[in-house]
């Protein structure tokens, strides 16, 4: 159950389309249950504290595991976000949910994914901006996360400050989103110019992509964490989920304010 259906649940109670005691079922079967398997204890309730139910990491799961997690997650046909796979992984995982959405660069997996949106819809939207194509792993975390978060997103990919006209030419689009993922690597130097472009909320990811004096990502962290441009807010190295979860979050409370 994410927080629209808990809203419209709500609603039917306060139209008389349902009883109270129809509703406490509901919920007494729904987002509070927990499901304790030998290597984990699950969360069904964080869907509606927190937009997205919980999150797989996969880079330290057996595939096995992160199956049994899965089915569990996904009962009643909720998203199912899995992160960090490797391909054997992915590959073993889509045996099983044959209809679920993989991402092969991003190293994802979404089990009950609904279909990707865009700003087409005239949703709220995150766009997403990679520095370089070798940028594009965590970028596309970032995307999968929006996908799992039912939330439009467009990505805008090679926009380094190496050719400044490739960002500078897709100012207007991207100025009508509500948050900003960017993504870079080498010297980090694009979250600062984005900031200085556009007064919007802007997530930060440092990559590890570099030569040696790029220290796996450490000169493009402590560049964004020394912008001088501001708002920009920096999350860990390559750590595109968190950066997307962040950006869906402002979509998330832009959308909530359309509830009364």
């Amino acid at each position: 159950m994410i927080e629209a259906e808990l809203f419209e649940l709500l609603e039917k109670v306060k139209r008389e389309e349902m009883s109270t005691a129809e509703a406490l079922g509901i919920l007494q079967n729904g987002p509070f249950r927990t499901t304790q398997v030998p290597f984990a204890e699950l969360d069904h309730h964080r869907s509606i504290r927190q937009g997205i139910g919980e999150v797989v990491y996969g880079e330290s799961k057996s595939a096995e595991q992160i199956i049994s997690i899965a089915e569990h997650l996904s009962h009643g046909g909720q998203p199912v976000l899995i992160t960090r796979l490797a391909p054997e992984k992915i590959d073993a995982i889509e045996q099983h949910f044959p209809d679920g959405r993989a991402n092969t660069t991003g190293r994802t997996f979404i089990v009950n994914a609904k279909s990707a949106k865009d700003r087409a819809t005239g949703e709220p939207f995150v766009a997403v901006l990679a520095a370089g194509t070798s940028d594009a792993y965590a970028a596309e975390e970032a995307c999968e996360v929006c996908v799992a978060m039912d939330t439009a997103f467009e990505k805008y990919y090679d926009v380094g400050v190496a050719g400044l006209h490739r960002l500078l030419d897709k100012q207007e689009a991207i100025k009508k989103a509500s948050a900003l993922v960017v993504v870079a690597g080498m010297e980090g130097a694009l979250p600062s110019v984005v900031g200085g472009l556009f007064g919007k909320p802007i997530f930060a990811v440092p990559t590890s992509v570099g030569y040696g004096a790029s220290f796996g990502g450490i000169a493009a962290l402590l560049a964004m964490l020394n912008s001088c441009a501001a708002g920009v807010a920096v999350v860990n190295i390559d750590n595109g989920f968190s950066a997307g979860y962040a950006a869906c979050q402002v979509v998330r409370e832009v959308k909530r304010s359309s509830y009364g």
